[in-house]
């Protein structure tokens, strides 16, 4: 992974108006508000409208949760973005990924996975490097998947390729819970 320089500042949450804060604040896990949300909270109103899209993505979309999970850390290897791959392979790891499948992840579509897993990485590949998924990946890939969770795999793999933009763009820096943090 690529180490990105911090350009924008973590707030101080204590510092910010508190309609500002609680914005920010309802995006806490256990009590503990994220880097990422440190440094989105220079914009709360950006961090309002967003949160509820990326939080469909995140646990109320169609796809399983180990789909979910190998489409998020593929884009965020693709695109280098060390916070989204730290932060969602502990994700993957707690539910249920292997250390196999987070290095297949990063290997690509031509590991030893399934058809279906196959195309999922594929599509992310697609994605990534053409803007669309291809005709053979989408065939492969509709023989598994509804409708619905099509268009929640493209929904997932732009979400989180946007979101490694703002990571790698903005130098979010890694939490201290993560153990990249604690290699690095």
């Amino acid at each position: 992974m690529i180490k990105r320089k911090q350009r924008v500042a973590m707030r101080d949450l204590s510092t910010m108006p508190v309609a500002d804060r609680e914005i920010v604040e309802k995006n806490s896990m256990n009590g503990q508000v994220f880097n990422i949300f440190k440094v989105l909270a220079n914009h709360p109103q950006l961090v309002k409208r967003w949160t509820p899209f990326a939080g469909h993505i995140l646990s109320k979309q169609t796809l399983p949760f180990r789909d979910r999970e190998m489409l998020i850390l593929r884009i965020g290897w693709l695109n280098q973005a060390e916070y989204e791959f730290a932060q969602h392979e502990l994700i993957a790891k707690r539910g249920g990924l292997s250390d196999a499948d987070i290095e297949w992840i990063k290997t690509g579509p031509g590991a030893g996975w399934s058809e279906k897993e196959r195309a999922l990485i594929q599509a992310a590949d697609d994605l990534f490097e053409n803007s669309v998924v291809s005709d053979a990946t989408w065939a492969t890939l509709s023989k598994s998947y509804s409708t619905e969770q099509m268009m929640d795999i493209v929904f997932t793999i732009g979400q989180y390729n946007l979101v490694s933009w703002a990571l790698n763009s903005f130098g979010v820096p890694l939490d201290d819970f993560l153990p990249a943090a604690k290699r690095g």
